[in-house]
């Protein structure tokens, strides 16, 4: 076994060992210290998008524009795909946790299955969302640049799924630094691969917002490969080979991956699926509110990436007591986290109520965007709180084996409440896409409120069988 896993378990089964009293500090120093690196690993992964905006904001609004649905269009397929291995952070993490390492890789080795099992349906849907925007009455300029896009950024759907499968299985070891390097080196891959191809530089095709896909694509080659290297160099330092005897698809344990990340995964496409939708609403108004919207929806975005990571590490932290047999330590661990992840979005509320030009300035200029986009960033303030309470909460739920209950309540918060009401407010009520952005505060609100009251439950069962 590595001596950074044989460190880790050892310092974690006296933590188990030690009498019940509550070491805050302690705990809150180890949550921190597996939170950190994943929440610097999603803060990266968001950072692409950001760049990608960013570079072709000096293009147009259109190809803002683009951009922004393109990503929104993509991710609804792609990340149903990764997170349907979202199971392999619970079993992982427990298996982790029991000191079973061995269980730790026959479970990635299943999760490699499901990679090649999805990625063909994924990239089939996928090529085929741009004949859908004249439809939707999307933009045609918007709507162009929008397809020349997507079906670039495609080719790195196998990649994509494959980093995820590695990441979760890594993360669920607690080897988390790695995947941090990963995400930021990318980022490094990515913004050179967008200056190079965006503009055509050193004799190279001006490709414009088809250079910043291609370059998302490269990026995703790097990131994957570097994982499975990492994957395989800890093997190695083990004694052992980590495709040694590369086992056959087990349909037991493929089943019991997608039990827990089928859920887990239509809950993610019913909330990025939303925003998806509310940026279909926001392409039927002009280029102006559709780059202000996705601005907005991009600044948001960056914020959510802490409480994201937050969930990831939770996931893992209450997953591995669990697997240790302390569920009381894993029940603290999640309201740590839960707390956490809520003061930093109290944070970013103030912020984004404070500066709101001059945050809506380093994207785009144009003062027609600037004007419509810095009240949007009033509203992405109004549900920070709450969007970092559901995303904390999720993923303490998932380390517990709960996927099921965060899918429900999404769907009717996002899909029943929110976006119905968003375009009604919209169109009927003529507020534009400030509308759409109401409807969407109020799902979270809804969302936020009820998935918390149902860890609550979930967690005191738990707690009363130590």
């Amino acid at each position: 076994m590595p001596p950074l896993l044989r460190k880790v378990e050892e310092s974690d089964r006296e933590k188990v060992a030690a009498p019940g009293r509550w070491d805050f500090r302690g705990e809150l120093r180890a949550l921190l210290r597996l939170a950190i690196p994943v929440v610097l690993s999603e803060l990266a992964w968001m950072m692409m998008s950001v760049v990608d905006t960013i570079m072709v904001g000096r293009l147009s609004p259109e190809a803002i524009g683009a951009v922004g649905l393109s990503s929104s269009l993509y991710y609804i397929p792609a990340l149903f795909g990764t997170g349907l291995l979202l199971g392999l952070d619970t079993l992982v993490s427990q298996a982790h946790g029991r000191g079973d390492h061995i269980d730790c890789r026959k479970w990635v080795m299943q999760g490699i299955y499901i990679v090649l099992l999805f990625s063909v349906p994924v990239m089939i849907i996928v090529q085929w969302i741009p004949a859908l925007l004249p439809r939707w009455g999307t933009n045609p300029a918007v709507a162009s640049e929008t397809a020349a896009y997507i079906r670039l950024l495609n080719w790195g759907t196998p990649w994509l799924l494959t980093y995820a499968c590695f990441r979760r299985y890594l993360q669920g070891m607690h080897i988390v630094k790695p995947v941090t390097f990963a995400l930021v080196t990318a980022n490094i891959v990515n913004l050179v691969g967008n200056w190079l191809l965006i503009y055509g530089k050193f004799g190279l095709p001006v490709m414009g917002v088809r250079g910043s896909a291609l370059s998302t694509v490269l990026a995703r080659v790097y990131m994957a490969g570097f994982l499975i290297a990492v994957a395989v160099w800890q093997e190695h330092k083990a004694g052992g080979s980590f495709f040694a005897r590369f086992p056959l698809p087990n349909k037991k344990r493929i089943l019991r991956i997608l039990q827990l990340g089928g859920p887990a995964a239509t809950q993610m496409i019913f909330e990025i699926g939303a925003f998806g939708g509310a940026t279909v609403i926001a392409a039927k108004l002009s280029a102006d509110s559709l780059a202000a919207h996705q601005i907005a929806l991009n600044i948001a975005s960056v914020t959510y990436m802490v409480p994201l990571g937050i969930s990831a590490a939770a996931a893992v932290a209450v997953g591995h007591n669990i697997g240790a047999r302390n569920p009381a330590r894993a029940r603290r661990t999640g309201y740590l986290a839960i707390g956490v992840a809520t003061s930093f979005m109290a944070l970013m509320a103030i912020l984004l109520t404070v500066f709101p030009h001059q945050i809506v300035w380093i994207y785009s200029p144009d003062p027609r965007v600037m004007a419509i986009g810095a009240p949007l960033l009033a509203l992405a303030a109004a549900f920070q709180i709450f969007d970092g309470i559901q995303t904390a909460t999720t993923g303490c739920l998932r380390g517990l084996g709960y996927t099921k209950a965060p899918m429900i309540l999404n769907f009717i918060g996002y899909w029943i409440i929110g976006l119905p009401l968003g375009y009604w407010l919209c169109f009927t009520g003529n507020l534009g896409v400030y509308g759409v952005w109401i409807g969407l505060t109020i799902a979270l609100v809804f969302i936020a409120t009820l998935i918390l009251l149902e860890w609550r439950r979930k967690a005191n069962r738990a707690n009363l069988r130590t």
